[in-house]
């Protein structure tokens, strides 16, 4: 993929989004993805209004769809963790999303590579909602949202 970055124009209130792309090894849909996304911000916003969430005080979200050596920086970095990871969320509207972790859990849940990349932006969205997944029953919740956010989003377009 290409360094190209793709703003969402999003209505007023609602964060702008820019969706990203810092890695070349992993083939996916760059426009399916914005496009998913683009459908489920709205779902989330509905979250963050129930949560309380930060996502309401941004005005931008940077997604960044990055290869395993950055991600596994990151992680090391600002989480103290080694090893890679799916996604990672900064409370200022940062979300980085690895291509390289998508390639691996697509093919195990069954779904391709856009399809997980939109799932982990959806769940950094839901971060910044107000979810978290420190615990199994909130990981629990948190990861039923943001599958049914993305089953919505899919089905909002009939492209997509």
């Amino acid at each position: 993929m290409s360094n190209s970055g793709c703003r969402l124009n999003c209505p007023l209130g609602v964060p702008d989004i820019v969706i990203a792309s810092r890695q070349r090894l992993i083939r996916y849909d760059h426009a399916r993805l914005v496009l998913l996304v683009k459908n489920a911000m709205p779902l989330c916003m509905e979250v963050a209004a129930k949560l309380g969430g930060t996502l309401f005080d941004l005005d931008q979200i940077e997604c960044t769809v990055v290869g395993q050596r950055t991600m596994a920086r990151v992680h090391r970095e600002f989480l103290d963790i080694r090893g890679t990871t799916d996604v990672i969320t900064f409370p200022y509207g940062e979300i980085l999303v690895c291509a390289s972790v998508a390639g691996a859990r697509a093919r195990e849940f069954g779904h391709d590579v856009t399809t997980e990349l939109a799932l982990y932006c959806i769940h950094g969205l839901l971060h910044l909602a107000g979810h978290d997944d420190a615990t199994p029953d909130s990981a629990r919740l948190m990861s039923r949202a943001q599958m049914k956010i993305l089953k919505a989003a899919s089905n909002t377009n009939p492209t997509v």
